[in-house]
């Protein structure tokens, strides 16, 4: 059982990080676990038709930290202190991307995480993440 639940994180969320809304919609958490999910429009798009990178980057940082705080509660301090991205694959533009995000450790001051982002129902990430955050004491 995480820490907070999906009802408890979203209000977090909310009071704490309302403009986290522009980097996607918490969905669904785990123990550890975090998935959301971006509605793709026009204002997410660079030249050429494709998702920005920082719009992915925003997404799969959102998403580690909901991860995060499924672990060690509501912690609003808790900053990203690294964060090294792949991406791997241009994602459609007309479809969702969807952050799949986990932490690999948490200790006591540093936790990891790991996302997959997905373009739509794809099978293949279109960018991959790890992501270290910063926890106070």
């Amino acid at each position: 059982m995480p820490v907070l639940s999906l009802e408890q994180l979203n209000s977090f969320l909310s009071e704490h990080f309302p403009q986290g809304d522009q980097y996607g919609v918490l969905e669904e958490v785990g123990p550890g676990s975090a998935r959301m999910r971006l509605s793709v429009s026009d204002q997410h798009l660079r030249p050429g038709g494709t998702v920005s990178g920082p719009v992915m980057m925003g997404l799969a940082d959102v998403a580690v930290y909901a991860a995060l705080l499924t672990r060690i509660g509501a912690v609003p301090l808790a900053v990203t202190s690294n964060l090294n991205i792949s991406f791997l694959r241009k994602p459609k533009a007309c479809a969702d991307l969807v952050a799949e995000a986990r932490m690999l450790k948490v200790g006591r001051s540093l936790g990891v995480g790991e996302v997959y982002v997905y373009s739509g129902d794809g099978a293949e990430p279109v960018a991959q993440a790890t992501i270290t955050y910063a926890i106070p004491r």
